[in-house]
């Protein structure tokens, strides 16, 4: 039995094509399907049908520059740094559960919502970075299968046009259900790395030690900081907040099936570090002091050397499918936000021809990084290492910001952050805070030492602590004057609600103390970008 009980009062959503059928790769769900699942069939059906934005976004951010990080940490390493994957888990869940509520709640992207929450400036700032970054992301992807396909043997640039064909067309058919059935199944082609883990065979007692015992290895202890780091940055990237709100929202996801996207989110947690801790351990198998990591193409010769040509194959046809997989999933997180930002049709519901704007964005980005890839004399080690950096300018406002908006009452209503979530996801925000400003200073300085970034935690940590000690006590000021029923909504209540379109909501309260956060936000971004582009001029002219 299905009963439509949509809301009579309009909702937020921007483009039409996002309301609907849910059409997923394994099921459908109609519109207006509020029936009970209360057998495990049923839940398995639904299941089926809203696996994918979860999936595509965890496995997508296991691309190209994930597996340079992670074989670069086994080579180097061995296994000692797996515990960092297990501490990730819980980051990895609070941010992408946090962007899956807001997109199925409001029906808006998340550029679009910072844009109408916080101003003009972090709105342009949002999607101006976001597009940067993405840009030189889209170039490190394009590097992969430039690295792939020379490996086994292919043309590289023939490699790379091709690659990028298969992206554009993949998306570009006007049928959601087919693209995500392709990006499910490059998803899937993620776990080829299993194989080359049994080849190699590494030691299985020693890697479960290290990936649950914490533990710092020898060496030069900056340099394992800023591995740390970058296992971090690569794992926990912008471009997936923009992409998983925007995605929930095309794929129709409402507020009755988050249970369902949160147990999606979770099979692409379990698969992303299923192949990080692969990756680990069989570079360290293989690779550990033996100096074979250069780029991943230098992986794929070092696995074959050691483990046979099967073990290189199959790391190279792996490294092709997560550079294809992550380069869907980074452009269309660039043309959703233009898309919403702009106001232009941005669905994966309509065709080229019903949105021109959106699809031009998506294969514009995609074209022009292809084309840099295959151009002889780009600077692509230079591209590379802006992306580390811009990345680390970035992440902090991101996760503000994320912070933020799931704490906005107008915005989420009864699906606002509790006080517990609120804690977890602060500390989250503060060490991500942390550490982007580690990353950026050990890329903008790279002879920075271990006791610089001690001292660069520790007054991180300070600042931290002086911020958690005034929200405290406002926190408690504002209880104390809020009636406790407050916000409250009974389930099928919550189930119902959606944000109200942008221009009935009321505009965002700005304390003093917001308006201190927020500019000392600004000063630090601004002095950042401009190290970043002095670095930059220096790297460019040898200095």
């Amino acid at each position: 039995m299905t009963t439509d009980l949509t809301p009579a009062r309009r909702d937020a959503v921007l483009d039409d094509a996002h309301v609907g059928d849910i059409r997923g790769a394994f099921g459908s769900i109609r519109r207006g399907d509020l029936a009970a699942r209360p057998g495990l069939s049923a839940r398995i059906r639904t299941l089926l049908a809203i696996i994918g934005p979860g999936l595509i976004v965890m496995v997508g951010d296991n691309d190209a520059g994930a597996f340079g990080t992670y074989t670069q940490a086994g080579q180097d390493y061995g296994t000692r740094l797996l515990w960092t994957l297990l501490l990730l888990v819980p980051v990895l869940y609070v941010n992408q559960e946090m962007v899956l509520r807001l997109g199925a709640v409001t029906g808006v992207g998340h550029a679009r919502l910072i844009l109408e929450r916080f101003g003009r400036f972090w709105g342009a700032f949002s999607v101006i970075d976001l597009f940067l970054l993405n840009a030189l992301t889209l170039v490190t992807e394009f590097i992969g299968v430039a690295l792939a396909t020379s490996y086994l043997g292919l043309p590289k640039a023939g490699g790379v046009l091709v690659a990028a064909a298969v992206v554009i067309l993949a998306a570009s058919t006007g049928d959601f259900r087919r693209f995500e059935r392709i990006a499910v199944a490059l998803c899937l082609g993620s776990l080829l790395l299993v194989p080359v883990y049994l080849i190699v065979h590494p030691a299985t007692g020693r890697m479960a030690r290290d990936f649950v015992v914490p533990g710092l290895p020898g060496g030069h202890l900056a340099d394992v900081m800023l591995l740390i780091i970058a296992i971090v940055g690569t794992t926990v990237a912008p471009w997936q907040l923009f992409f998983q709100q925007s995605y929930v929202i095309d794929k129709r996801i409402t507020p009755r099936f988050i249970r369902y996207e949160r147990a999606d989110l979770w099979i692409g947690i379990v698969v992303v570090v299923i192949g990080g801790a692969a990756m680990i351990g069989f570079s360290a198998a293989a690779l550990h002091g033996g100096g074979a990591f250069t780029d991943a193409g230098g992986v794929a010769r070092g696995l074959e050397a050691e483990a046979g040509r099967t073990a290189g194959a199959l790391f190279a046809i792996t490294l092709l499918d997560a550079s294809v997989i992550g380069a869907c999933a980074v452009s269309l997180a660039t043309a959703y936000a233009i898309g919403d930002v702009f106001g232009m049709r941005h669905s994966l519901h309509r065709r080229p021809s019903e949105a021109k704007g959106f699809y031009a964005v998506f294969a514009g980005v995609i074209a022009v990084s292809a084309v840099v890839v295959i151009t002889p004399g780009s600077p692509l080690g230079l591209l590379t290492e802006g992306v580390q950096t811009l990345a680390g300018v970035l992440l902090p406002s991101a996760s503000v910001f994320l912070l933020l908006l799931c704490n906005d009452r107008a915005v989420l209503g009864p699906w606002v952050n509790g006080r517990l979530k609120n804690a977890f996801t602060s500390l989250v925000v503060a060490v991500l805070v942390a550490l982007s400003v580690v990353l950026t200073a050990g890329v903008l300085f790279p002879g920075i030492t271990g006791a610089q970034i001690g001292a660069i935690l520790a007054g991180c940590g300070a600042a931290g602590l002086a911020a958690l000690a005034f929200w405290t006590v406002r926190a408690v000021r504002r209880r104390a004057a809020t009636p406790t029923s407050a916000g409250t909504a009974s389930g099928g209540d919550r189930m119902a609600w959606r944000m109200p379109p942008l221009d009935e909501l009321p505009a965002p309260a700005v304390s003093a103390g917001r308006k201190i956060g927020l500019a000392t936000l600004r000063l630090y971004l601004v002095a950042a970008s401009l190290l970043v582009v002095v670095r930059i001029v220096q790297l460019a002219t040898g200095g």
